[in-house]
């Protein structure tokens, strides 16, 4: 069993747990679910520059453990003060430090940036969740769902009034693409193996229909890779280990959003 297998294993027994606790209903209930969602797709079309989606992420499978000295609502702010486009908050303990107090407390820190909930969604639960939160945009993994399950859920999204974005990592994903989703992005970070390489984003960049936004997330720290890859039609870059592994994590995205300003 892979890594990714594992995770989803784990996650289906979380979820389970957490219907039993807190059921739909409660969750409806929530501060957040009825707010109007802030649209992530329009910040990346708007803008004339490669669009920055900061991310915070306090450990990984791959790293273990990358920043615990910082404050989630501290980093936060700071990347919205940098200029990123939007935020995208890990909410995975179990392999990646996160938590949904993590997420509601960046909502808190930013009402007016779109905020992604980054996690193993794979089940309708976890939807209803992420709205009462505060989340904006929800990830869902081609390799962790079927077509049908993508097209569902990213419909159920949509009502609910959040966007999609969904994640491939090769070309045989391609035919996975729901039209209701809002945004593609490439990983180049395999989920089985957590190796990495932006040669994925450049593959398959010609290959995903224009009508989506495209995102590259994972290894990108070079302004030049990020500028280049924005000619070749990526709009938004998902970077959070590049900013994270430093001190100041919001410092290190300024420094980057600086760059691709100037350069």
């Amino acid at each position: 069993m892979n890594i990714l297998d594992k995770i989803i294993e784990t996650k289906r027994q979380e979820v389970e747990q957490l219907r039993k606790v807190t059921p739909e209903p409660v969750l409806q209930e929530g501060k957040y679910f009825h707010r109007k969602g802030l649209s992530l797709k329009n910040r990346l079309l708007e803008s004339r520059l490669p669009g920055i989606i900061a991310e915070f992420k306090q450990k990984s499978p791959s790293k273990g453990e990358i920043n615990y000295a910082v404050k989630v609502d501290t980093v936060t702010r700071g990347y919205t003060e940098a200029g990123a486009a939007g935020l995208s908050v890990l909410t995975d303990f179990e392999y990646f430090g996160g938590t949904m107090t993590n997420l509601i407390r960046a909502r808190e820190a930013n009402p007016d940036t779109p905020i992604l909930r980054k996690d193993f969604m794979i089940d309708p639960y976890q939807l209803t969740e992420a709205k009462a939160m505060g989340a904006d945009v929800i990830l869902l993994i081609a390799a962790c769902l079927s077509a049908g399950e993508i097209h569902s859920m990213a419909e159920q999204a949509k009502a609910l009034g959040m966007e999609v974005l969904l994640e491939i990592h090769g070309a045989e994903e391609l035919d996975k693409i729901s039209p209701a989703v809002d945004m593609v992005g490439v990983n180049n970070r395999n989920l089985k193996t957590f190796e990495v390489s932006v040669e994925t984003s450049r593959a398959l960049a010609a290959r995903i229909p224009d009508q989506f936004v495209k995102i590259s997330e994972s290894g990108l720290s070079s302004a030049d890779t990020i500028q280049n890859l924005f000619k070749e039609g990526y709009k938004g870059f998902l970077i959070g280990e590049t900013f994270m592994k430093t001190t100041d994590p919001a410092a290190a995205c300024r420094e980057l959003i600086n760059r691709l300003k100037n350069g």
